[in-house]
């Protein structure tokens, strides 16, 4: 019997390397062929805790955070859209867009994970905020993204007001911080070995096969 591989991924919605580095690893896993030795759990990271209901202009909202240039953000956005179209996701940025809360997002993926549905439901509210010009903290927008990936809506999203479902989230959270997880994605491979970043597929084969050939030996 092969042991399981226990792999958490520490992210926000609406991080886009999150999702190139999401994309990466299943690539890995997937040339490796050991899905079946694979669990996947996805942890909350908010990029913007604060973030106001209203959300923010993007542009204005990396300029104020990090400082950066129109010019700096757009080779960037630029670089963004090149890595999602070579493993087959869609950055759609345009003029507008806005940031948004996603407590109410991570609190759905909780929910999620007592069905196994977080890695479809991740997957399905990134695709909406970043391919479809969807504003995710939206109720209409959760429901619609729930009811995609097969789960009961109105069972789920009872959950957003719901303090124990919340605090859970929040203590979730507070746990990865406690660790020292300061930037996302961070993938953790059996709470024993952490990298950060959108690695090359090539890096997390390398890491997946020391794992999985230890596990068999």
């Amino acid at each position: 019997m092969k042991d399981t591989l226990k792999i958490d991924i520490v992210s926000d919605v609406v991080c886009p390397w999150c999702t190139v580095g999401y994309k990466h690893l299943k690539k890995a896993i997937d040339e490796l062929q050991i899905e079946d030795q694979i669990e996947i759990e996805w942890q909350p990271f908010e990029l913007n805790p604060h973030m106001p209901a209203e959300g923010q202009d993007l542009t204005e909202h990396l300029t104020q955070k990090y400082g950066s240039t129109k010019e700096q953000q757009q080779a960037s956005k630029q670089r963004l859209t090149e890595a999602g179209a070579n493993v087959g996701f869609k950055f759609d940025y345009f003029e507008g867009m806005r940031i948004v809360n996603t407590f109410d997002a991570h609190v759905l993926l909780e929910y999620a994970k007592k069905f196994n549905k977080q890695t479809e439901l991740k997957m399905r509210l990134t695709t909406a905020f970043f391919s479809e010009r969807k504003d995710v903290s939206k109720r209409e927008v959760l429901k619609e993204a729930l009811l995609d990936v097969g789960l009961n809506a109105e069972e789920a999203l009872a959950n957003l007001t719901n303090d124990d479902a919340r605090f859970e989230v929040q203590s979730t959270k507070q746990y990865w911080q406690n660790l020292g997880v300061r930037s996302v994605p961070t993938i953790v491979f059996n709470r024993k070995e952490a990298v950060t970043g959108a690695q090359p597929i090539e890096v997390f084969k390398s890491i997946l096969k020391q794992f999985t050939e230890t596990s068999t030996a």
